[in-house]
């Protein structure tokens, strides 16, 4: 196999005469779990970002809202186990039930069913110290734990970069697609490529891309003031050949929801038209 072949790629030929060929990790193997026998998922979409700070959280909730105000069950699957952040935005603080052999997503107020760690912790404020293999069985869990019930859109929202997580998931769900989170930054070429590059590697769709904190538009004239510089995403989606699903400023409005913990009335203007 020349360096440069891709380790999902061997093929009966490549391995013809390796001694190692009965216990090869480089043949393509189906990972995925089953899901609960309560769970009926329709179309599982993950969220990824390839650095930190960028928004994915609020895009996640964006997106399970557009999706219920068009009339989806839709489920937030917190994929992001030492950053919890979903159940506060939609104001959910009581913790997850179970069953003899289920665990029971909690209900926010728009009936979107969310599952996170925070969800399972004596004290919510309490830090998640584990290593990558404990957070990635979390996570596992997660899907195949979890009575989901019958659901259009699960979303998976995922903790930044392309380590133990996005791969977890990546592999062990039947992910339909990957929407990709970014900023107006000049590093912003090179970090959607990873998450995008990561996405090609196992085989999963990236639907496409969305820029936040794009600008921020002053209240008194209306004018869009770049914070972080000249957006570039069009470009860099042109030569992915993938669409841009939307641009979010810095919206106050916003901002403001997600602190009252209201994020179950929240209406994103900017997401309105993405098709998944």
């Amino acid at each position: 196999m020349s360096e440069e072949q891709n380790i999902n790629e061997c093929t009966e030929e490549s391995c013809a005469g390796c001694a190692h060929a009965d216990s090869c990790t480089s043949k393509k193997t189906d990972f995925r779990e089953p899901a609960n026998m309560y769970s009926s998922i329709k179309r599982v979409i993950g969220v990824v970002s390839g650095k930190g700070g960028v928004g994915k959280s609020l895009v996640t909730a964006s997106l399970a809202r557009m999706m219920r105000e068009k009339g989806y069950t839709v489920g937030i699957l917190d994929a992001d186990i030492t950053g919890p952040s979903i159940p506060k935005m939609y104001g959910v603080h009581e913790k997850a039930r179970g069953t003899e052999d289920s665990i029971l997503p909690c209900i926010a107020k728009d009936e979107t069913r969310i599952m996170s760690v925070n969800l399972l912790l004596e004290d919510e404020a309490a830090p998640v110290i584990w290593r990558g293999p404990i957070i990635a069985g979390v996570v596992k869990q997660f899907w195949t734990d979890v009575m989901w019930g019958d659901i259009d859109y699960l979303f998976v929202d995922m903790p930044p970069g392309t380590g133990d997580v996005p791969l977890t998931v990546f592999q062990s769900l039947p992910v339909d697609g990957v929407v990709i989170v970014t900023s107006p930054q000049d590093l912003v070429q090179m970090i959607v490529k990873k998450a995008a590059n990561m996405a090609e590697q196992m085989d999963i769709p990236v639907l496409g891309i969305i820029e936040n904190y794009s600008y921020v538009k002053c209240p008194d004239c209306g004018r869009e003031i770049k914070v972080f510089g000249e957006s570039h995403i069009d470009e860099v989606a042109a030569e992915m050949g993938v669409p841009v699903l939307g641009k979010m400023p810095i919206d106050a409005d916003l901002a403001r929801i997600v602190e009252e913990e209201r994020f179950y009335e929240a209406e994103n203007p900017y997401l309105k038209d993405v098709e998944l």
